[in-house]
Order: structure tokens, then C-alpha cells, then sequence
């Protein structure tokens, strides 16, 4: 056929990229053997799988800080999801890395979050006996809860990038920021802090919770005033400072990392946003913590009630009740647990 040899092709190119770039060939392969797609690479296919999963879709319904807010332009894990695919292409893309690559691990860094952002992932978290982390429940959904218990079968380095993306409450670049062993895992986790660090603040000025007169004057001054100004001066920054991946600058080692003035900005400026923004949205969602509470206590005693693909799995009450949990949305949760409260069947 004449598309047997399309992804051999698409292979051939990737030798053109950077010397430090992972080539999908090069892959150090899938949990189980498969033969390869006569039109994809591995990455390629990877990136197809999460897109059509029912997680990926989940996302469009699970807020990211505030709570199932009533404006139709507050974001969503999907498209903090999809901006970190931009921002994470772009830099590859400049950097002559591994774009499909990044576009996979963007796509499915967050499969695994809970419904109602961090404050779902806090309660679970402390909850469950073995703690709840969502890069290690997204790599859990890709891994085992996918396709009814099948799993979606990644690349390593994916499910690598996926695991390694998380870097909540340290600062960026700094000594607990954590190791990815790919380049484009690395551009990934950076694209991801540079996509929540902007789109939040928009979020936080449209809940009235800060004015755009609030940003510190430092982060300001270097970064820019508004929302394009910011994404364009830490991308550019980030490629700039981070050239040697090319294979160019033989003289630096290849790291995605940005320059002390422009990572010093973007640092208060994160520390801004824990301060004055997620921390209000946290003491205001006293609703979201009971609703994750009740239904964990419910499941976990009431273990026959669980969906069958959870209830069938051999693990303990509570990972099932965690798995089915942080697979729901913000109003599914919600829904589900009125129910709980009236007794109702469902």
C-alpha cells in the first residue's frame, strides 16, 4: 500500500533534528510489545490515544482554581491542557526538538487531576493511607484505568514526561524542581508553569479577586503588563537561554531553563498568585473538600456501589475509591454527591 512507509519517512526526517533530541525510533518502547504503525510514530500514535481517550475528554469539565464558576470563559484542565501544548511546540519547535514528543506529554500531563483543581487533589491526598499526587494518577490512567483496565500501552519516554511534570509549591528551576530524562519532558514542565502562572491571573481578575494594578512591579517591569506580553518574553526567554539544545553551543550542556532575571520574575510572580489568589479560591471551597470527603467515605464503605470497571479490580476499597474519584468532573461529583446525601440510587 502506498502508506506503508510513511512513518519510516517521517523517522528519516526526525534525523535532522537536534543532536539532543529524542528521535522515536530511539524509544525505549511500550509496557507491552506492539508492532509499529505503518503511518505514525511512536510518539505520534501516543498523542492519538490520549486525544481520544474518555480522561482527555473528562477535562473539558474540571475547573482548574476556581470552582464550577459560573462564567463561560474561566479556564478548564483542557484548556490549560491545550495552551500547554502550544507553549511547549513552540519551544520544541525552536529548538529543533522532538514537537511530537511534547505535544503527548502536554496532551496527557494531566489526565489524572481531580475534580475542583488542587483543593480535590489536597483532600484525596490526605484521605487516602498511600497519599494522592495527580502526575502519578495520570500515569496511572494511561498506564492501567484506560480502556477498561487495558490502559493506553505509552512510549517511556511519554509516561516518563508524564510522571516527572509535577512540581507543586517548589520553586521553578529550584533544588526540589525534579529530573526529566528527555528534553522535551523538560520543555513540557516549563511550558506548563508558564501557561497556569498567566491564564490564572486572568482568572483571578475576572473573579475580582485581584486587578491587573495588583501584579508585582518587579515581575511587571521584566515579564510585561498583560497576558500576551508575559507568554511572549518567558517563551522567548526560554529559547533564548536554553540555545545549546539546538546542538549550536557546544560550549553550554543541553537544559531547558530560563535567565536569572526573567526566572526571578516569573518566581514572584508565582508566589504572588499562591498568596493572594489560590489560597482565597482554597478558603472558599469549603463545599468542593466536603463533596470529595463524603464520596470517598461513601465508596470506601460502600465498595459494591463503585462503576463495575472499579468495583471488578482487585485493589483496596480506598485506591478504587480514589481512581473512580479523581476520574469524575467538577458537576459529576457534585451530582453524585447530592445523591449520597438523599440516599438515592444511581
Amino acid at each position: 500500500m502506498v502508506h506503508d512507509d510513511i512513518r519510516q519517512r517521517i523517522e528519516e526526517r526526525e534525523e535532522s533534528l537536534s543532536p539532543y533530541a529524542m528521535k522515536s525510533r530511539l524509544s525505549r518502547g511500550r509496557l507491552k510489545l506492539e508492532e509499529p504503525c505503518p503511518m505514525r510514530t511512536a510518539f505520534q500514535r501516543d498523542r492519538d490515544r490520549i486525544i481520544h481517550s474518555k480522561s482527555f475528554r473528562r477535562l473539558k469539565h474540571k475547573t482548574q482554581v476556581f470552582i464550577a464558576p459560573l462564567g463561560d470563559h474561566y479556564v478548564t484542565r483542557l484548556t490549560h491542557t491545550l495552551e500547554v501544548s502550544q507553549i511547549a511546540r513552540s519551544i520544541a519547535r525552536a529548538l529543533n526538538l522532538n514537537e511530537d514528543l511534547d505535544e503527548a506529554i502536554s496532551l496527557g500531563h494531566d489526565l489524572g487531576h481531580t475534580p475542583f483543581g488542587h483543593v480535590g487533589e489536597e483532600v484525596l491526598n490526605s484521605l487516602y493511607p498511600g497519599g494522592f499526587r495527580h502526575n502519578e494518577q495520570s500515569l496511572r490512567v494511561v498506564d492501567i484505568l484506560e480502556k477498561d483496565g487495558q490502559g493506553l500501552n505509552l512510549t517511556w519516554e511519554v509516561r516518563d514526561g508524564i510522571l516527572k511534570h509535577a512540581k507543586t509549591g517548589v520553586d521553578i528551576l529550584g533544588e526540589d524542581w525534579g529530573e526529566v530524562e528527555t528534553l522535551e519532558g523538560q520543555v513540557c514542565k516549563i511550558a506548563d508553569i508558564i501557561a497556569y502562572v498567566n491564564h490564572d491571573i486572568g482568572d483571578a481578575v475576572r473573579a475580582g479577586i485581584i486587578s491587573d494594578g495588583d501584579l508585582p512591579r518587579q515581575a511587571v517591569a521584566v515579564l510585561g503588563r498583560s497576558h500576551s506580553e508575559r507568554i511572549n518574553t518567558l517563551v522567548s526567554d526560554v529559547i533564548d537561554y536554553s540555545w545549546a539544545a539546538t546542538g549550536a553551543d557546544h560550549g553550554r550542556a543541553p537544559v531547558i531553563s530560563m535567565s536569572p532575571e526573567v526566572l526571578e520574575a516569573a518566581e514572584i510572580l508565582r508566589q504572588f498568585l499562591f498568596e493572594r489568589v489560590y489560597k482565597v479560591a482554597g478558603d472558599q471551597s469549603e463545599r468542593a473538600r466536603e463533596v470529595v470527603r463524603v464520596l470517598y467515605e461513601y465508596f470506601v464503605e460502600n465498595e459494591e456501589r463503585l462503576p463495575e470497571e472499579y468495583s471488578r479490580r482487585s485493589d483496596s476499597a480506598e485506591r478504587k475509591a480514589v481512581d473512580y474519584i479523581a476520574g469524575m468532573t467538577d458537576n459529576y461529583a457534585l451530582r453524585m454527591a447530592g445523591k449520597v446525601a438523599k440516599g438515592a440510587d444511581f
